[in-house]
């Protein structure tokens, strides 16, 4: 970076790359960056300082100078194994999908070539076009992928990668840069879910980055129009509130960028559960708190966990069900819902989503400060684990189920929560009086199914129904009144502007059109989406 930037002079410039690549070798491909760029003397100085510390390093450690040129560059010796999770080059990543000898050998310079070839292309096209930086750091996200070995410090680069502007739409502008930073700060199990036929991504997920940036990311010419000027993000009017001190945020009028929302809502959802994990407490406390909860619920004549769970264990088809209900909804119903008002209803999305989101921020902290053992880990009431089997009350951490999930963060239970939050935003949202009676017959079921099969207290569904009314209540605060639009026909939107619940808006035209729950030609470059 010096000798690209900081240093005066083609011959002191190419010394100072020189260097560094007497330290890392396959730095030399900073040489046609330069040689094509019109920097003919600095590439030729940063082979002959390449050659000369290189000389003078096997005239002065021959033995050292061996391993290193041997070894090393083998991917073995210095930092680790080559097939380490912390190497991510090419290299590292065919030993980790299982190839070794000749045939690893063969294909990792077949690809090494392919990769320096087609990189360095891209590095001297956008170095030509005045975007030195974005050059640079194309330059050191194939020196990542080629080497034998990429450690930590190696990897700067991709990070460097994030000043390449991509996109046309200024909602589009940061997915390249959030996903640079996120994958560059976080471990890669936050970055993808921990799917058997997904682990070579989340293996690889580093040197995948270096490769987008180097190869396939459509970075912006200087000479494209929306370089400096991308598509605005069209803004729905302030709302109107009758909290006159809250900080209203903007509402966005248009579908939200897929792919930043599909990498924040999976980092979110990671961060959420790595957080609930950790918030375990004690299982003297967890099972104190449970008897508090219990002996409220006998003052208020609430307490049928144990009547409740007998009668289903019971009835063989009624188990099942509760089961196979407790099981597989809690992520597919709330997921779908979420797909779907993206899809149809963008507005919607962007109002629903928030509250989901508050509601599930504020239910960490219950799992923080009230850790509660569930009625199934309570030694002595008697009730039947229908999911889990017996529970060995005498082991601590009762078996291997702990290491899957905090078993104490039942209060509040989101399990009932996030399925209150789908009844509530499809009873809201739907047109037709059938589809809001089947979402709240999900609520319905959840509670059900979490007190059959001894997962929660009734008071933990009061206490998931307090957080998802104070999600909404925050949305409501910061964001005002869900925007509605009128509607016309069947599937299509009017072109009336969209209004909210206590004041007509609209959106200023300026030529994307007409804009509100997500129909007609909107700013966010004519995405489509009906009513």
């Amino acid at each position: 970076l010096a000798g690209c930037f900081a240093v005066r002079g083609e011959r002191t410039s190419g010394a100072f790359i020189g260097l560094a690549a007497a330290f890392q070798p396959t730095v030399l491909l900073f040489v046609p960056l330069l040689w094509f760029t019109g920097r003919r003397r600095a590439a030729a100085s940063t082979g002959i300082t390449f050659a000369g510390a290189t000389a003078l390093a096997w005239a002065a450690m021959p033995h050292d100078s061996f391993t290193y040129w041997v070894h090393h560059l083998a991917g073995v010796g210095l930092g680790g194994r080559a097939d380490d999770l912390a190497n991510q080059s090419l290299h590292g990543a065919l030993l980790r999908l299982g190839l070794t000898g000749p045939l690893e050998i063969v294909v990792f310079f077949a690809l090494a070539a392919a990769v320096a070839v087609f990189g360095m292309r891209r590095a001297v096209h956008h170095a030509r076009d005045g975007q030195l930086l974005l050059a640079v750091a194309i330059t050191g996200c194939v020196v990542v992928a080629v080497s034998p070995t990429s450690w930590k410090h190696q990897l700067l680069w991709v990070l460097l990668a994030a000043v390449g502007r991509v996109g046309t739409k200024q909602s589009s502008r940061y997915v390249w840069p959030v996903a640079v930073v996120l994958v560059m700060t976080l471990p890669a199990k936050m970055m993808v879910p921990n799917v058997d036929v997904l682990h070579p991504v989340r293996d690889n997920v580093v040197l995948l980055a270096a490769l987008a940036a180097a190869l396939v990311v459509p970075f912006l010419s200087r000479t494209s129009e929306h370089y400096r000027a991308p598509v605005p993000t069209q803004y729905a009017p302030k709302a109107q509130t009758r909290f006159h001190w809250a900080p209203l945020l903007r509402r966005v009028a248009t579908r939200p960028n897929l792919l930043l929302e599909l990498l924040l809502i999976r980092v979110v959802y990671a961060a959420y559960q790595r957080t609930r994990l950790e918030a375990t407490g004690s299982r003297a406390s967890a099972e104190e708190h449970a008897r508090q909860i219990l002996s409220v619920e006998e003052a208020l004549f609430l307490d049928v966990e144990h009547w409740f769970n007998h009668a289903v264990v019971g009835i063989g088809w009624l188990r099942a069900f509760f089961d196979f209900y407790y099981t597989s909804f809690h992520f597919v119903v709330p997921l779908t819902v979420l797909g779907l008002l993206y899809w149809r209803r963008p507005a919607d999305y962007r109002w629903a989503r928030t509250a989901i989101g508050f509601t599930t921020v504020l239910a960490l902290v219950g799992f923080f400060f009230y850790p509660l053992a569930p009625p199934r880990l309570m030694p002595g009431l008697g009730i039947i684990d229908t999911i889990h089997g017996v529970q060995d009350f005498s082991r601590p951490d009762y078996g291997r189920l702990t290491e899957l999930a905090n078993q104490y963060a039942a209060m509040p239970s989101l399990h009932f929560g996030w399925s209150l939050w789908c009844g509530l935003t499809i009873a809201i949202v739907a047109p037709k009086a059938w589809m809001k009676i089947l979402g709240l017959m999900h609520p319905f079921f959840t509670v059900l199914a979490i007190v059959a099969t001894g997962n929660h207290w009734v008071l933990d569904a009061v206490g998931g129904a307090m957080v998802v009314g104070a999600g909404f209540g925050l949305t409501h605060l910061l964001t005002g009144p869900r925007t509605t639009a009128p509607r016309k026909g069947r599937g299509e939107l009017s072109e009336q502007p969209p209004t909210t619940d206590r004041l007509a808006t609209a959106v200023p035209p300026n030529g994307a059109g007409a804009t509100g729950e997500g129909g007609g030609a909107t700013g966010d470059g004519g995405d489509r989406g009906g009513a």
